[in-house]
């Protein structure tokens, strides 16, 4: 079962994820993320901070998914295991198509169509959710943040995922982020436990 966290940057989804690896650690999770699971990664972290042309950034983020995909969540699900991914396709689907706006036509639609027919889609998506004014003031100074983390960008992130969640709301939960980091993490944990023992029932199903 492959689970992803997603939210804007300050939405306090990597402390959810560190959050659940203890919560969940009898389950024997794979805890993961995009970038960075693989050496990919690491260029697509470089590539940021040099703030290099948003095409090539694009590219760098698909790449990076391809890598994580092949070397750590194929492997993994083919072993029966679960899996929890710190951000996964639907951040490149939300974040790239305001930072190519004006740059590729359709930049959603674009993004979308360089995944299609290889990439995996996530059985649950928990989306944290809270104020882009509050998410701001969890990060770092305006001088060290990188160039997506300002107000106007992350507001147009947050209404993709917001969109992303209407349009799929099997998959999607919509986790208040502006609750206490204990609260909110008991809550996943707990929702990805049943998630688990619905997918166990349904695969017991199949072999009666």
């Amino acid at each position: 079962m492959l689970i992803t966290l997603e939210g804007i940057d300050g939405s306090g989804k990597s402390s959810l994820h560190e959050a659940l690896s203890e919560l969940l650690a009898d389950l024997d999770p794979v805890f993961t993320r995009e970038p960075g699971a693989t050496w990919v990664g690491d260029q697509v972290r470089r590539a940021i901070k040099e703030q290099i042309d948003p095409v090539t950034e694009a590219t760098l983020f698909v790449a990076d998914h391809a890598a994580h995909l092949a070397k750590v969540v194929r492997p993994a699900l083919a072993e029966g295991r679960l899996v929890i991914s710190d951000r996964y396709s639907d951040s490149r689907y939300a974040y790239q198509s305001v930072t190519l706006q004006g740059i590729v036509p359709d930049p959603e639609g674009w993004m979308r169509a360089m995944h299609n027919g290889w990439t995996i889609v996530p059985d649950k998506t928990f989306l944290c959710v809270l104020p882009v004014d509050e998410a701001l003031t969890r990060l770092k100074p305006d001088s060290e943040r990188e160039h997506f983390e300002k107000h106007e960008t992350l507001v147009k992130v947050q209404d993709n995922y917001l969109s992303y969640a209407k349009a799929e709301p099997a998959r999607f939960v919509i986790v208040d982020a502006m609750l206490p980091q204990d609260t909110v993490a008991k809550f996943v944990a707990d929702a990805i436990r049943v998630e688990l023992g619905a997918g166990m029932k349904k695969r017991k199903g199949r072999r009666v």
